[in-house]
Formats: structure tokens, sequence, C-alpha cells
């Protein structure tokens, strides 16, 4: 990595992540203690709760000519109130999974830093701003979804108003909505990864400075702006780390006849990649300076052979000669 001019610090991949290999081997195995495990694991489970799910498949034809046998015997005025009832209990669900999942986040980043498995205090300690954090999240949730549908109207436009030319020229059709399936997706997909980086630094910043997710969310927007060559040095590593996450996640899978598939369960088996992963966000952050440092106020003693030194403040600028 290049250094930066003056006495702004040097900021590195590699360094950090493997101070967090050795800073994850030291929070779990040294020493090992089963409580401490699960309870960081449900911290762990909390902060990533809705993130994944289990998939089931269905392959009988018979099971879903059934189903729709069923479902065309019931009384459509029951059918609407159903499925509006299932529409609403889905969307409390997800605001209650984003609730706990923003709360969990600051529980995790508390047991990482403090080398610690607590659950009660971390969660009434940030409560102002795991609560602020789950507002601004879920209004970027919604926003991204109104964004998406907007965005997809073009598409169905395209489908409507061409539908007796394409019905002429089909292949033509295909061709123009797999496009512009294939732009809406890419699009989309960007903007989640790029509310995910953000996410990823939001709330150490909250949680270094207790602030709100709104101020949290403009610090990171000029840090990233202001070093973008490295945070995206930082994102492609990232995605490398989650591919090698998933091929080790199928792997224990796997290896543990789908038992690693049950929620918290899986979390505790695969806890080690879910700190280390955590770590290295925590000590790549930590490199742009004190008030990114989550450790710059406290650091536990069996940290300190591990952390590197905590870069220097910047220096104040020099008065101008009247």
């Amino acid at each position: 990595m290049r250094h930066m001019n003056g006495s702004e610090p040097k900021i590195e991949i590699f360094k950090p992540f493997g101070e967090a290999f050795e800073l994850m081997k030291r929070i779990l195995f040294q020493p090992f203690d089963v409580k401490k495990w699960f309870v960081i694991g449900f911290a762990a489970w909390l902060a990533n709760l809705g993130s994944g799910a289990l998939n089931y498949q269905y392959n009988r034809r018979e099971d879903v000519q059934k189903l729709n046998e069923a479902i065309s015997q019931i009384p459509h005025s029951i059918l609407v109130i159903g499925v509006c009832v299932l529409i609403l209990f889905v969307l409390v669900l997800i605001v209650v999974f984003t609730w706990l999942r923003a709360r969990g986040r600051f529980m995790f980043i508390d047991c990482v830093v403090k080398n610690r498995g607590a659950i009660a205090e971390p969660w009434r300690a940030f409560q102002k701003e795991g609560n602020s954090y789950f507002l601004f999240s879920l209004a970027v949730g919604l926003g991204l979804f109104a964004f998406a549908v907007l965005l997809g109207v073009p598409l169905i436009l395209l489908v409507v108003k061409g539908r007796y030319y394409f019905f002429v020229h089909r292949d033509q059709l295909n061709i123009y909505l797999i496009s512009a399936i294939a732009a809406w997706a890419f699009l989309v997909i960007l903007l989640v990864l790029i509310w995910s980086l953000m996410a990823n630094f939001i709330v150490p910043v909250m949680y270094i400075q207790r602030c709100r997710a709104s101020k949290s969310f403009g610090i990171v927007a000029r840090l990233v702006a202001a070093q973008p060559g490295e945070i995206l040095l930082y994102c492609l590593f990232l995605i490398v780390l989650a591919l090698a996450t998933a091929i080790v996640a199928c792997l224990v899978t796997c290896a543990t006849c789908c038992i690693a598939a049950i929620p918290y369960i899986g979390t505790v088996i695969l806890l080690p990649v879910f700190v280390l992963l955590r770590s290295f966000s925590l000590l790549f952050l930590r490199q742009f300076g004190p008030e990114y440092d989550v450790w710059a106020s406290f650091v536990p003693p069996e940290f300190l052979p591990i952390l590197s030194p905590a870069p220097p403040a910047p220096e104040p600028p020099l008065p101008l000669a009247e």
C-alpha cells in the first residue's frame, strides 16, 4: 500500500487481517470458554439476523397441485383477507428483525472490542445508538425498495406499450427485456452493496463517537470520498473473504449434516469466521485515525501484544503568517 503525504497514516489490508486472525484466536481460544463462545455467538446471530435463511425446495408436482386445489376451494373474500394478514405479518417480522439486528450489531462489536461475552450491558448501554441505526437503516431500506420499484416501471411500460410490436418481433422483445432486466438488477445490487459497505463502517463510528446514524453516515461518506482507493481495495478483499466464507459455510453445513443451517447453531459453529470478519473491519477502520479507533479509549491488556500502535491524531494546520 502507498504512503500518504505528510503525517497521514499508511493504510494497509493484509496487516489488519493478520491482526484480526490473532485477535480471533485470543477471543475464542485463549482460553477456550464454552459459555463465552455461546454468548458471543448469540450476539453475532442477532447482528446478522435475517441476513440468510434456510431454503426448502419442494420438487414434487403433486404437492403443488394439492396446494393449488386447496387454495381454489377457499372463498375469495377469505383468501384476500388471509393474503393481507400474511403480508402484514411478514412486514412486522421484517421490522422486528431489523430492530434486533441493529441492536445486535452494537452488542457484537462490544463483545469483540472488550473481549467478553456480554448481552444485557451493551444492550442497555447502546440503546439510543441502536434505535437510531434501526430507524435510519429502515428508512434506507424503504428508499432502496421504492427506487427499485420506480426503476422497474420502464420495464413494465416496455412490455405493455410495445406488446403488439413485440408480438410480431418476439426475438427483439427477448433481447430488450433481458438487457433491461440485467441493467435493473445490476444497479439494484450495486446500491445494496454500497449500503452494505457504508453500514459496515457506520456502526463502528457510532460505537466510538456515540452519535446518531445520520451523523455517522456523513462521517463515513466523507471518509469514502477522501480515501476512495483504499476503500476500493478493502471492498475487493472483502468480496474475496465473502466467497471464502460461503465456501467454508457450505463445507461445514455438509460436514455437519445440515446442522450448521439451523439458525443460531450455525452462527455458533461458524463463530470464528464472524469474529474474524468483524475484527478485520474494525482494525482496517482504525488506521484512519483515533476518531475511527474502537480501542482508542480502552484496550484489553491481552490485546496489547496483538494490536499495532494506534495512528497519531492529525496535526492541526499551522496559522498563516500575517
